[in-house]
């Protein structure tokens, strides 16, 4: 059965899509949205010259911003798009539900506990106030959780899925995995800062916060928190090519794509996607999502994006 959300997604959104991709002659990219959509069309002029320069000139690449991260999903599963920049949860359903394949993971500069790394995964860390009583995840039953989003892989599902991980959190079998089930209420805040001044003023009694989030705040929060548990590893955002795009575009697609982690060329990539980004790794939806999956499937969480 296909998700409400991604029927939702066709009808609100369909008429957004280019038309369908005759073969080759040009090669669209879908980018999930993270900004108003004129700022990212603007934003991504360069990055539409130096990938159409990098594909000899012969290719005319056209970028569009979808208005959900489920019509992203939907631009790859009805050709709509060749390629696709997104994060992790919409990468695995743009693979299970529409075939299409992981090439690339996003390599990031990341935080690895109070290590600076470059990686294609990173940890999420729940945390309670420095001076707080309690001190294990287990002793937070029936206590207040703030979460970022509940579409959210570190900050949501990465979570849910350590919590069933320890037995902490019961869920019959066929349904989602609620942690309501286990705390006595639960924020979602709108993104881990906002959790995080939650805790600071004493609303909630825990929160999580990762690895991949502005090291001010990552740093910030750290300083005055004590970490209680991790989860992880967690998959960096990834390249998703639909089944649309054949080769030979498809192996220079990638080799064009893979040249944006060279020192000179990476604020294309950081100017509206992340300002971590260091480049681009070669990888699988298998070898990288792998860990999401596992999450997924522990929690059977269904995503389901606020339109």
């Amino acid at each position: 059965m296909i998700p409400v959300f991604l029927i939702l997604g066709v009808l609100l959104f369909g008429m957004g899509f280019p038309e369908r991709l005759p073969a080759q002659e040009r090669l669209v990219i879908a980018i999930q949205p993270t900004l108003a959509t004129d700022e990212m069309l603007t934003k991504v002029k360069p990055l539409k010259s130096f990938l159409e320069q990098g594909l000899g000139g012969k290719v005319n690449v056209e970028i569009y911003v979808p208005s959900s991260y489920a019509a992203v999903v939907e631009s790859l599963r009805f050709g709509h798009a060749h390629v696709a920049f997104m994060s992790a949860w919409p990468a695995q359903l743009a693979v299970q539900l529409g075939g299409a394949e992981v090439a690339l993971a996003e390599v990031r500069q990341v935080l690895h506990g109070k290590e600076k790394v470059e990686a294609p995964y990173y940890f999420s860390y729940w945390v309670v106030h420095s001076n707080s009583p309690y001190q294990s995840l287990q002793s937070l039953r029936g206590k207040i959780a703030c979460f970022p989003s509940p579409i959210s892989t570190s900050g949501y599902v990465a979570p849910i899925g350590r919590l069933m991980e320890l037995n902490l959190l019961q869920t019959p079998e066929g349904n989602e995995a609620d942690p309501k089930g286990f705390f006595k209420e639960v924020l979602f805040g709108g993104g881990y800062a906002q959790c995080w001044q939650a805790l600071k003023q004493g609303q909630v009694d825990v929160t999580v916060t990762a690895g991949d989030v502005p090291e001010k705040l990552y740093n910030e929060v750290l300083a005055s928190t004590r970490v209680i548990e991790q989860q992880g590893p967690i998959p960096s955002h990834a390249v998703v090519l639909s089944k649309e795009l054949k080769e030979p575009l498809r192996s220079r697609t990638i080799q064009a794509i893979t040249k944006l982690g060279a020192a000179e060329h990476r604020d294309l990539m950081r100017s509206f996607i992340s300002s971590i980004f260091v480049g681009f790794k070669p990888t699988t939806a298998a070898e990288h999502l792998g860990p999401l999956a596992n999450y997924l499937k522990r929690a059977r969480l269904k995503y389901a994006e606020r339109l």
